[in-house]
This record gives C-alpha cells, structure tokens and sequence, in this order.
C-alpha cells in the first residue's frame, strides 16, 4: 500500500504534523502554494517558565518576495543590533524557556547552529532544515518530496489527487480542515482512499505548572528526549493500521 501525505512549509511545527507524515511513505512538502498571513508557516509557541505561551515568529518581507508561494517568501532582513535579531530573540526565548528541562542540552547544539550559524533569506529553506531534523528525532521513514521541484500544476483538492497520482497513492491522508474542500468522488474515480487526520493530542508531562497543548515539538523533546515519537504518536492511528483499515 502506498500512503501519501503532505503538508505546507510551517514553522517548529506542531505534533499534529509529525503524526501525519508517519503514516506517509511519500510525504509532500508543499512549497509550491500560498502562504497565509496570520497562519503557522511562519510562527508558532513554546511554554514560558511564567506557565503561559510565547509565540515566535520569523519576519517575512512580503513587499520584495517575487511571489506569494512559499517558495519565493524572503525572511525580512533586519535594520537592527545583532543582539536584538529575530535570530537571536528566538534562540534566547528556548533558552529561557527550557534550559531546566532534562533533555535541553543534548538538542541545545542544534538550535544553536540553525540560529547562531546562519542566514536564513528563504522561510522554506528554513522551514525544510527544521522539519529535517524533526524528521531524524522522531525517526520518520517518509520519501521526503519538495513540491517546487516537481511542477505541480493544480490547486486545492485537484493538487492532492495529483500527488496521489503522481506517486501511485492508495491511501492519501489529508488534514480534518480537508473535509471543507476536498472534492471525495475524484478520488474514488481512481482508487484511492482518501483518510481525513483525527490527531489526538497526547497530555505529557511539563515544566512550569499547567499543561498546555498544541505547542511546538520543541516543548516535548526538551521535556522527554528518545521518548518523544512514543507520547506523540500514542492514542493515534498508526502506519500498519491504516494500510489495514
């Protein structure tokens, strides 16, 4: 059985993402649509230690992107100290956010690398390098596919019966907000089932009172390391069960 996923570019993205592409053997990286004002592509939340939320969000310059899709979405280059660029506030907030939590200093190096050691101009390359390495600590075994690079030509529920196509889908799994637009019967037309996501969130434990849910994966590797794919995949459908549904 072949399953294929997909998702847009989204940054430090939510569990709810990394569920998705472990039922994938094929897994879209949809940079070759819009991005959306106010939406996750790019920002999302970690816990503070006062208990609450603090979203981060990488500036994008809009005016001088040569398009709209996320491709082409220039990260907004700064008129400001070093000390006080998105790069470092970003990294300073994890810091400060969890570097009492166990397993802070054996992740610290990369974050450390990806803020302190580059120049991100693109937010999908930046977005792919995150989403790459959530893949190896989660040990996600997906075909990883950038959408830009293979000429995708149709829109909305017509673009994923052409990644179903294009990779010889039996399976497509696609979000719950799918349900609004995917048109069912075109998929039925060619054979594939189409699996509309349920993700169920898993309560683990954290620092700094109260849980909080549908933050960034961050907050549950720093709070649990290894044993992070198990609590983010746990009460969910996995792989094996859904090519048996």
């Amino acid at each position: 059985m072949m399953v294929v996923s997909g998702h847009q570019p989204v940054y430090l993205p939510w569990l709810g993402l990394i569920h998705k592409a472990s039922l994938a053997d094929v897994f879209v990286f949809m940079d070759d649509v819009q991005y959306l004002e106010q939406d996750w592509n790019n920002r999302n939340r970690i816990k503070t230690p006062q208990g609450g939320s603090l979203w981060l969000t990488v500036p994008v310059d809009l005016k001088n992107s040569s398009s709209r899709l996320l491709k082409d979405i220039l990260i907004k280059e700064e008129n400001l100290p070093p000390a006080k660029t998105w790069q470092i506030n970003h990294w300073n907030s994890l810091r400060m956010a969890y570097t009492k939590t166990p397993f802070f200093k054996q992740y610290a190096p990369y974050f450390e690398w990806l803020y302190m050691e580059n120049k991100w101009i693109f937010l999908s390359d930046l977005n792919l390098a995150i989403l790459n390495k959530v893949f190896e600590w989660f040990q996600i075994d997906t075909t990883l596919v950038i959408a830009s690079q293979n000429n995708f030509k149709e829109l909305k529920s017509d673009l994923v019966l052409e990644h179903g196509l294009c990779f010889n889908a039996d399976i497509i799994v696609t979000g719950a907000l799918g349900r609004d637009y995917i048109q069912a019967d075109d998929f039925k037309k060619h054979g594939i089932d189409l699996i509309y996501q349920d993700y169920r969130h898993p309560v683990y434990k954290q620092k700094f009172g109260g849980f909080i849910s549908h933050l960034s994966f961050v907050d549950l590797l720093f709070n649990h390391g290894p044993e992070s794919r198990g609590i983010c995949l746990r009460g969910n459908i996995c792989k094996e069960e859904l090519c048996k549904a």
